[in-house]
């Protein structure tokens, strides 16, 4: 097993594909990076929300980007809503509904195109046929 695996999957969007993307392979140390990154991608926010269950590992190591200081002084700054792989984006715009206020999003890896308000730190290109 691997990050990425080539073989006939059925993905959670219920589309299929020839490859997977298995981010329960990543270490502590891999999640610390890969928050480190995207932290200096990102505007300042508020708040981590993890889209269960590829999120949560993120949404941890991104608290460390909640900017306390700022919301000290009564400012109000968007919540961060993370997933680990965005396939169709529909998982990303549901969770974003049930959050109140402003809402940014991030994820480790897109296989297509992200709706505007989401930043993908790697970004695949859609395949089409």
């Amino acid at each position: 097993m691997s990050l990425f695996e080539h073989g006939d999957f059925h993905l959670h969007s219920g589309g299929r594909s020839t490859f997977k993307i298995d981010c329960n392979w990543l270490m502590d140390e891999d999640w610390c990076a890969v928050a480190s990154l995207l932290r200096s991608l990102l505007p300042k926010y508020g708040g981590v929300v993890g889209i269960p269950t590829g999120g949560l590992q993120l949404a941890k190591e991104m608290h460390r980007g909640v900017t306390i200081s700022e919301l000290a002084e009564g400012k109000t700054l968007p919540t961060l809503l993370v997933d680990d792989v965005l396939t169709t984006g529909a998982s990303m715009e549901e969770w974003r509904a049930k959050i109140k206020g402003d809402v940014i999003g991030a994820v480790v890896f897109a296989r297509g195109s992200c709706p505007d308000w989401v930043l993908a730190l790697f970004q695949m290109k859609e395949n089409k046929p």
